[in-house]
C-alpha cells in the first residue's frame, strides 16, 4: 500500500513500514504517528507474519524528532498531556506488536525519532547513523516512553547520563552500548544488512517467535506501567515551562 507519508510493503513473512517524509527529515507529525500506530494495529492480527521492519525514506534521517512547527501550538498542560498520550499510544502499538520489530535506521534518529527507534525490539544502523536523545537541549524530557526504554536498555546510571548529555551517539558507540545490535559494514547496504540480520528469525517457527516476543513484551509492559505516570509528569512540567519555549524559539528562529 502506498501513502504519501507512510508506505507499507509485504515481503514474504516480513512487514515493512516506511516513514516517507524525507523532505522534512522524516519529522514525526501527529498524523504520521497516528498512521504508524494504526498500521501496526491493523497488521497485528496477521498470524502469518514473522517480523516487521520499520525504516524511512532517504539516507539522512530515520526520524528527526517531533514536528516542532506543529507542536509549537501545544501550550497548555491539558493539551501537552493529550499530545504526549496520543504519540505514546502510537509507539505502544509498535512495542506490543506480536512479532519482533526491527528498526532499520537509514539515518539519524533524534529526539522523538530516538524514542521511536527504542520502541522497536531491535535496531540496525548504517555507519553514519547517529542516535540522539536531544530533548534536554530543548529543556524538556522524553514524552512517548523512550526514556523508560532507554533506562531498561542501559540501566539507571548510564541511561541518566545519556539523557542529560543530550548528545548524538555515533553508530559504533551505540553498538558498544547495546542501543543497536548491528551496524552495516563496508559496502553493505542497509537492505542487505537487514536481510542478513532478520534471516535467523525467519528460520524459526512462527509460534517460537511469538512466544519469545510475548515474554519480552510482558517484561516491558511491567516497567512502562510502573513509570509512565512519572514520565508524563516530567514531560508536561518541562514542556509548559518558560525555559522550554525560550529554547524552542532559538531552534525555530532560523526556519
Amino acid at each position: 500500500m502506498t501513502d504519501k507519508i507512510l508506505l507499507t510493503e509485504r515481503h514474504g513473512d516480513t512487514l515493512r513500514v516506511i516513514i516517507n517524509r524525507p523532505d522534512k527529515r522524516n519529522a514525526l507529525s501527529l498524523e504520521l504517528l497516528d498512521r504508524i500506530g494504526s498500521t501496526f494495529a491493523e497488521h497485528a492480527t496477521d498470524a502469518t507474519l514473522k517480523c516487521a521492519v520499520l525504516t524511512a525514506s532517504g539516507d539522512r534521517c530515520f526520524a528527526a524528532g517531533g514536528d516542532l512547527l506543529e507542536l509549537e501550538a501545544v501550550r497548555s498542560e491539558a493539551d501537552t498531556l493529550a499530545m504526549s498520550r496520543r504519540a505514546r499510544a502510537a509507539l505502544q502499538q509498535v512495542r506490543q506488536f506480536p512479532v519482533p520489530v526491527i528498526a532499520a535506521l537509514n539515518g539519524h534518529a533524534l529526539g522523538g525519532g530516538a524514542e521511536l527507534a527504542m520502541a522497536c525490539d531491535l535496531r540496525i544502523a548504517t555507519a553514519r547513523t547517529e542516535l540522539g536523545f536531544l530533548q534536554a537541549r530543548l529543556n524538556i524530557t522524553t514524552a512517548w516512553g523512550g526514556g523508560i526504554d532507554l533506562l531498561a536498555a542501559l540501566g539507571s546510571a548510564r541511561g541518566l547520563q545519556i539523557l542529560l548529555e543530550a548528545r548524538r551517539i555515533p553508530a559504533d558507540e551505540a553498538l558498544q552500548l547495546g542501543l543497536v545490535q548491528r551496524v552495516c559494514t563496508g559496502d553493505e547496504t542497509l537492505t542487505e544488512c537487514t536481510a542478513a540480520f532478520v534471516q535467523p528469525f525467519l528460520d524459526r517457527p512462527v509460534q517460537v517467535l511469538r512466544a519469545y516476543k510475548a515474554l519480552t513484551l510482558a517484561s516491558r509492559r511491567v516497567l512502562h506501567e510502573r513509570l509512565v505516570t512519572q514520565e508524563e509528569q516530567g514531560f508536561t512540567t518541562t514542556w509548559i515551562h518558560a525555559d522550554h519555549w525560550a529554547a524552542a524559539e532559538k531552534t525555530l528562529a532560523p526556519r
